[in-house]
């Protein structure tokens, strides 16, 4: 037996319905102080400063790594084909 049941509902009234936690006013608070930070930085003319504030779990070192990871990736896929 096959049983479908289709609900009208917001995304807030589904989180609601099945018991998960509001995150809305979190997200609101990280957002301010992720903007206070990037709002200090511009205005002390500091990029690099900047761009931790953006990126705040490691900076540009993170960005730096993951870019890395995908070139790794990209040119041990071409020894593979041998191409």
């Amino acid at each position: 037996m096959k049983v479908n049941i289709e609900m009208d509902m917001t995304p807030e009234e589904a989180r609601a319905f099945m018991g998960l936690p509001d995150v809305a006013p979190i997200q609101k608070k990280m957002l301010e102080d992720m903007q206070a930070r990037m709002k200090q930085a511009f205005d002390a003319n500091d990029p690099e400063g900047m761009m931790r504030a953006w990126m705040p779990l490691g900076g540009p070192e993170a960005f730096q790594k993951f870019q890395k990871a995908m070139w790794d990736s990209a040119t041990a896929m071409v020894k593979k084909d041998g191409r």
